[in-house]
This record gives C-alpha cells, structure tokens and sequence, in this order.
C-alpha cells in the first residue's frame, strides 16, 4: 500500500511541476498617449553644459520630449508586468519585460497608447580581444598618420584639441582605461566628468570589455613618446557602457537610448558610437533610418543638439549583409567607413552604402586600421570603430573652431571637407575629412582632365600638367618620385566593391605621408544624381577611360574626381 501510494505521487509530480512553471516573459515596449499634468523646469535638470548647447544652437530651453512621463502610468506598468527596465522622456515610453497575459492587460490600461513586443537575445559567438603587444616601427609611423591623414598638424597649429568640446563615447567596456598611461592627461585635468554603466546601473564603467578603452584612446590616448591617437586630447568626456560582450540583447538597445537621454542631460555636443546592430535583428531593408530604436534615438539627439558619430560597420566582405548597419543608418547620424592605411581606399571589411532608398551611407571615411592603447600597453587593430572615433576628434576640432555652427551645419560642412568632395560613392563616402577645410578658404582648383567625345565614347584625357608629381627628399636617400610614366590603366578594385591592396612591409625610416596617392574616382550616376555603378584606377597613362555613350542615355552622366578637381559629362 505504501509503494502503491509513493508510484502514485511520482506519476503526479511531473505534470504538478508543469503546472506551476511561471510563463515565460518577453520584452515589451510600452508607449503613453501623452504628459498632460506635468511641469518641468529646465535650468533645474540639464546641466550647465547642456544649457549652453541649446543657446549656442538656438534651441529652446526645452520641448515636449524632455518633460517626464507621467508618474501615474509609469506605476500602472509596474503593478502588471514583471519589472521595467527603461522609462524614456523622448519617446514617451517605458520598457518591460511581461507575460503575454500581462502584455494584453497592459494594453488596457488608461493613458497606454500601444504595446509592442521586442525581439529577445541571441548569443554571438564568442570573439579574441586583442593583446598588448610592443609597437613595430610601422605601428608607430601608423600612429602619426592616422591623426596626420585628417590634417591633425594644422589642427595642432591652429591651437585646436577640441577644448570646451563634450564627447560622450557608447561602448562595451573601458577596462583599465582609469590607470592607463594613455589617459594620464585626461585624470590629471578632470577631463572623464562622468561615467554609468547603463546594463548594470552603476557609475562604475571600468569593466565589461576593452574596446571602449581602444575607442577612447582614438580620440584622445596618448603614446608614451607623446604622439596623440587622436584628435581631441583636450575635450571632455562623458563614458558610457551601453554594451555586453559576446551578445546582442534588446536591452542594449534601451542602453543605447537611455544613454543618449543621460548625455543630452549632461552636456554632451558629440556622441561616438562604435556600435551597430544588423543581421542578428534587422534585415538590410529595415536600414531605413526609422525603424530601429537607436536610429531614431539618435535622429532625435542631433534634434537636440548633438553630433552623433557612428562606426558604418564591418560586414562589407559579408555576403549576407554588406551594407551599414543600424544607427549609422539615421539621415542624420554621420556613418564613418574605413579606409586601408597604406592605399587609402575602401578596406575591404567596411560595410557599403547606400542606405535603402539609395541614401549616402557611409558619409566619410578615416583609417580602419589603428594603433590603440588597451589594458597592458598598446596595439595596433582594425574595425571601422575606429574610423568613427578618429573621425569624432575631428569634429571637435572642428567645432572648437566655428563653436556657433550647429549640429547639422557641421555635419554638413564635415561631409564638404572630405578629400573626395562633391564626388562620392558608396565605400568612401566624401573621403577623409581634411582639416585645412575649417581653417581658411578653400584653395583654387585647376581643372586636371578633360572630357573629350569621340564618335560613340566620351573619354577622359589627364591634362599634361596633372602627370607629374613633385619631388620629395626621402630619408636616408636623395632619389626623387618620378613623373608618372604612361602605361595601361588597371582598376584598383572590382566595380562598386573596391579593396585594398597587399600591405606593403614598412621601414623603420617610413616617411609620415598624410597625402593619399592621385587615384582617379569615377562613376556613372542615374538621372537624378545616384551612383550606378563606380570604380577606383590608378593612373598611368593620360588617356585613363572611356566611356561608351549608350550607357549614358536616359538622362545618365559619367562624374570623375581627380586630384581635388570633380566634373560631371554631360555638364548638369
């Protein structure tokens, strides 16, 4: 009878188990019909800063979407669902994590507008960090050039560091950047005003992963011999974890937003995001600038104010993604490819425009390769995180020295000091921002090539000036460059996918070049301005292209960039 009463419970016991399994909770985005009731008084919440960034732009102290949510319905939320883990003032909105059940019962309740359901976590694979290892000579020269190629020394002329200038950087981590010597200058002065953690709640930020550290020190690290990695060793900053290594959860997307609300309110006038999410969560035609949180947190960051900079991403050699990734997607979010250090052209990871609808993506270019301090020393490394910082530094120089421009302006104007401007394409964007742009008026430019029709091709003919390049005195030796000597124009790179060349090996008595050789850019663009198709050549001979005429009909024309100098044929 006891046996029998024991069998009887162990048949019992799963299905009882079952029974009182709590259901499962899915994240749950919650948005509120308005903020009817509440008051806000600006000079009490933002920041000294953050005041004097809206009066320089001329914004209004604040707007609908810096007043607080409503308390009420905030506490609605949190007597149904399980917990929130966001409450945003510019959307209006918590986030929550909640049961389907809790999820319908919370769309019932007074003052919620709409319930949206996010997507849940997926793991990533695991990912090496990179190591400190000591600096090659080539690293160092890298180290000089990859300030130099922006215009870095006339920028250090001109007494520009991006002084007054607040960064707030979004990353995953800055493990050891709070004793590294890198960052010596920026503790002696008080220049890190404040860090969170926005995963784990806590000011403390020193910790989750070393590539906030790498990112920092592309603005404002320091080697020991005191070359600079960056451009804006003089700015302030604000430090950001918005990141977990390893996974890519909704939550940091949240972190994201959360983050932009806390820099807005902090003074921030430059935000760096070497971050992006793609095909873990989106697909390419969602890449539309809206869809995402952070994309449309981050179009409403620059609504108030601030330039946001972001990594275009690394997926240019993925076959299943390739383009940018997402907020570097914002219209007005300025995306930052990479360039290969030693041909200065598109690197073949960075991640390719054009954004859907044709949109220019990504909008500038810096080096993709990177000498970065990092806990125990330095190293040299790749991604277009890097571009995105050294291209972030840039702008605060830039800034610095035209302070009343705001945001969009200097987005703008970033885009027309690209070496390559008006010309673009879709791996280079504008090119690198030069920093002689911002510094006086722009030099003349003589016109380097024609445009000659013959028969049924239109041809590009070198002018005769254009086919020689100075001498320089080279180190060690007395040779000088030679003139270009006519040959056959090879292409650089397949159509639209250009990629960098073989990496030459570097002396230790390299020469810090910041120009770019004379590559010629060509494209032919559709009726409305569109880039079709376009390609990189190298050349070595005068007469460098033609062009059939077919395939400029239908109102197509053929646009060619060489050496600072940009024609359209037809002449629009």
């Amino acid at each position: 009878m006891r046996l029998h009463y024991l069998g009887f419970l162990l048949l019992l016991l799963p299905g009882a188990i079952r029974a009182h399994t709590p259901p499962p909770t899915a994240r749950y985005w919650v948005s509120f019909r308005h903020k009817a009731g509440q008051t806000f008084q600006p000079a009490a919440y933002f920041s000294a800063a953050a005041q004097a960034r809206r009066r320089r732009q001329h914004l209004p102290p604040a707007d609908s979407t810096d007043f607080p949510v409503r308390p009420d319905f905030v506490a609605q939320v949190r007597a149904v669902a399980d917990s929130v883990t966001l409450v945003s003032r510019w959307f209006n909105a918590v986030a929550c994590r909640a049961t389907a059940a809790q999820a319908a019962q919370l769309g019932r309740l007074p003052g919620v507008a709409q319930v949206t359901a996010w997507p849940e976590a997926a793991m990533l694979p695991a990912g090496l960090e990179a190591a400190a290892r000591p600096l090659t000579a080539a690293d160092r020269s890298l180290a000089r050039r990859q300030t130099a190629s922006l215009g870095g020394a006339a920028f250090r002329r001109a007494r520009l560091s991006g002084k007054g200038l607040r960064i707030a950087i979004f990353d995953v981590g800055f493990n050891g950047a709070d004793v590294h010597p890198a960052f010596a200058h920026l503790r002696r002065r008080g220049g890190i005003v404040a860090t969170y953690d926005f995963l784990r709640r806590s000011p403390h930020v020193y910790q989750g992963g070393n590539h906030g550290t790498e990112v920092l020190s592309c603005v404002a690290g320091q080697l020991p011999d005191s070359t600079y990695l960056g451009l804006a060793p003089g700015a302030e900053f604000l430090l950001a974890r918005t990141e977990q290594m390893h996974r890519e959860k909704y939550a940091e997307e949240e972190a994201w937003l959360a983050a932009a609300e806390w820099a807005d309110r902090n003074g921030a006038d430059i935000i760096n995001s070497s971050l992006g999410y793609t095909d873990r969560r989106y697909f390419p035609e969602q890449m539309n600038g809206r869809t995402s949180l952070v994309a449309r947190a981050a179009e409403l960051a620059v609504r108030k104010g601030m330039l946001v900079v972001n990594a275009a991403g690394n997926d240019g050699a993925d076959p299943r993604w390739r383009t940018v990734g997402t907020p570097a997607d914002g219209d007005s979010v300025l995306a930052v490819g990479g360039l290969d250090p030693d041909t200065y052209l598109h690197i073949d990871f960075s991640s390719y425009g054009p954004a859907p609808g044709k949109r220019l993506k990504p909008n500038v270019a810096a080096f993709g390769s990177a000498v970065v301090a990092l806990p125990g020393g330095y190293t040299r490394t790749e991604g277009t995180s890097f571009a995105s910082p050294l291209v972030a530094g840039f702008a605060a120089c830039a800034w610095q020295q035209q302070r009343s421009l705001t945001a969009m302006e200097l987005f703008r104007q970033l885009q027309q000091s690209g070496r390559l401007y008006p010309y673009f394409d879709y791996a280079h964007g504008y090119g690198l921002p030069q920093a002689r742009a911002f510094l006086g008026p722009a030099p003349a430019v003589a016109p380097t090539f024609d445009f000659v029709r013959q028969d049924s091709t239109v041809r590009v003919i070198i002018r005769a000036a254009a086919t020689y390049v100075p001498a320089r005195t080279l180190p060690l030796l007395a040779d000088s460059v030679q003139a270009v000597t006519p040959a056959e124009a090879r292409p650089v790179g397949p159509v639209g996918q250009e990629q960098a060349a073989e990496t030459p090996l570097a002396r230790p008595d390299e020469v810090v070049v910041p120009e770019p050789p004379h590559y010629l850019y060509w494209q032919v663009l559709d009726a409305v301005g569109r880039p079709l198709r376009y390609e990189v050549l190298e050349v070595t001979q005068r007469a460098i292209l033609q062009v059939p005429l077919p395939e400029l009909e239908e109102g197509k024309s053929v646009r060619v960039h060489y050496q600072g100098y940009t024609a359209t044929y037809p002449t629009p």
